[in-house]
């Protein structure tokens, strides 16, 4: 198993069912490196998505889920933790765009505060904007249109408002499920741009299926089939010496 000599990060024999006996993801060990962009991909209900939810505790919205194992941030088991605060260390970005459509451009930015109860100055909520809008290279882009509604925006755009959404309540690492999936490649690039940049402030877990984005950003790459993880190393060793023939299979496209 590769090892992390600092994580941000650990999964520590970790199992999901959603059915009593079912098994989305089983006895799942991993160290997630500190300002690196880890990818995590696989074949289709190989457990990915579940797994990264259970990191910012999403699990926790389906009834009869259960989890058992441990995942530490900063050796904290945060499925001890209360889940607002761990929503707060563990952003997320979905599949799709999802401003709040209700909300501004402004107002989604710091909606987390919001919802977290915690109150902010005008000149706090203003700084924490502008701030957040040009980590995501948007601020040029909507700076005269802060008070229009976020779904005006194009999908590229809308997505950049998601992750400055995140980001707004530094959280100290950003879950990322398939966050350019539903985006055309020319806002993908600007995404992947994006990454590269912030994985000096932040760790990075993204959850995708187009193995050319893993190559092209991730350091360090995990490969999970039928919920187990079968194999996780640097990106460049996974991709042109995979120590697992079904690792092997999986990338040079003979299943999945």
């Amino acid at each position: 198993m590769l090892q992390i000599d600092n994580p941000i990060l650990q999964f520590k024999n970790v199992s999901i069912s959603y059915t009593p006996g079912k098994y989305a993801v089983e006895g799942v060990s991993a160290a997630i490196e500190r300002n690196k962009i880890t990818a995590i991909m696989g074949p289709s209900g190989c457990g990915k998505s579940t797994l990264l939810r259970a990191v910012n505790r999403m699990h926790e919205l389906y009834p009869d889920i259960s989890i058992t194992g441990e995942i530490l941030i900063d050796g904290r088991n945060i499925l001890a933790m209360n889940p607002m605060e761990v929503r707060r260390i563990a952003g997320m970005v979905f599949q799709r765009p999802n401003p709040f459509p209700t909300m501004s451009i402004y107002d989604n930015v710091i909606a987390g505060y919001k919802l977290n109860g915690i109150s902010l100055s005008r000149k706090e909520k203003d700084e924490i904007v502008e701030s957040n809008l040009i980590n995501v290279g948007l601020w040029d882009e909507v700076k005269d249109a802060l008070f229009k509604k976020g779904t005006f925006l194009s999908g590229g755009q809308q997505q950049r408002l998601c992750i400055a959404r995140a980001l707004a309540l530094k959280p100290e690492v950003l879950l990322m499920d398939e966050p350019t999936s539903a985006l055309d490649p020319i806002a993908t690039n600007r995404i992947e741009e994006l990454l590269l940049k912030l994985k000096e402030e932040f760790t990075i877990i993204i959850v995708t299926h187009n193995m050319g984005q893993a190559a092209r950003i991730s350091d360090y790459s995990m490969f999970m089939y039928l919920g187990h993880l079968i194999e996780y190393d640097e990106t460049q060793i996974m991709f042109t010496r995979p120590a697992d023939k079904r690792t092997e299979e999986y990338l040079t496209q003979q299943f999945g």
